[in-house]
């Protein structure tokens, strides 16, 4: 694998790491057909986990089987796999060494009556991830909930455990819980807030929502007032959040959400690639479709990012 320009540049702002956790960075960022670009497109499928397999799949009955996300990600020429344990297991001989995978370390799901106090339970380890090849493990923290100190002690814990053996940390930064509005979930302040607090704990990889226009907290509002800090469009709200992942020497996605029509999702991937955002993880919006639909998305998502589209 020779590695371009771009990607050194990424890897050199990640001034404490290993040789070992840079060189599995660079295998996502050298990955498919965006490999060395410093985009990604990424695939995650913990959502049957989240919301259960029938809301989950059911659209596409094909993505029952754990095989079908391999070779979907696989043909597509995308930078990454991320799923839970099980996910990942199922097909983990039969694609060995072919993409790079994410092992979700940590997954909640619906049947919780956890609201403000939101909370995932820790689904797997860093030696399942050794085990399986995986170049990273991921993590979702809940900022904002009345359990989020104690998720961030436990990705202080398994993230210090993935870099001494080489693996790189994906940051799932989703506040939700404790006093948050839902529309605070997405708001502009806030997904800045939640994606720095990533950042700070250490992540390689951070992903966040698409920041909506609305501010959530009110001693947050006076400072973008004042300041003048531009977000009246999707790109300008994204630029800021990558300002917050350390004036951008952090790698940040943003992820698809539920599923939204096409002209929606390309025009969304534009204010990313347009805000200097390093891309999409895109699930429900990819799976629930059939291949061959879901393949033509991804190939325009790709031309987006190339700056083709």
């Amino acid at each position: 694998m020779r590695m371009t320009q771009r990607v050194k540049k990424i890897l050199a702002h990640y001034e404490s790491d290993n040789p070992g956790t840079k060189a599995n960075l660079a295998r996502i960022l050298m990955q498919g057909k965006l490999g060395g670009t410093g985009k990604l497109v990424i695939l995650p499928v913990d959502q049957g986990f989240e919301h259960g397999p029938a809301r989950s799949f059911a659209p596409n009955p094909d993505a029952y089987d754990p095989h079908y996300h391999f070779e979907l990600a696989l043909e597509a020429g995308l930078s990454a796999y991320a799923a839970p344990l099980g996910m990942i297991e199922a097909g983990a001989d039969t694609f060995a060494g072919q993409i790079p995978l994410i092992l979700k370390v940590n997954s909640s799901n619906s049947l919780s009556r956890l609201k403000e106090d939101a909370d995932q339970a820790v689904t797997a380890t860093v030696q399942d991830a050794l085990r399986l090849g995986c170049a990273a493990i991921g993590f979702t923290i809940y900022p904002g909930s009345d359990n989020a100190f104690a998720m961030m002690e436990e990705l202080r814990e398994l993230s210090e455990e993935a870099k001494s053996v080489g693996l790189a940390t994906v940051v799932w930064s989703y506040p939700r819980g404790g006093e948050l509005s839902k529309a605070g979930e997405t708001a502009f302040d806030i997904c800045a807030y939640a994606a720095h607090m990533a950042a700070l704990m250490g992540a390689h990889i951070i992903k966040v929502k698409p920041p909506q226009a609305p501010l959530e907290l009110d001693a947050a509002k006076k400072v973008y007032e004042k300041q003048k800090i531009p977000g009246g469009s999707m790109a300008e709200r994204v630029s800021h959040v990558v300002q917050a992942c350390f004036a951008g020497k952090r790698i940040v996605v943003f992820s698809g959400g539920e599923a939204k029509d096409l002209d929606g999702l390309y025009n969304e991937c534009r204010s990313i690639r347009d805000g200097g955002g390093n891309g999409s993880i895109i699930g429900r919006n990819t799976f629930q479709r059939p291949k061959a639909e879901a393949l033509a998305m991804l190939d325009q998502i790709i031309k987006i990012y190339q700056g083709k589209a």
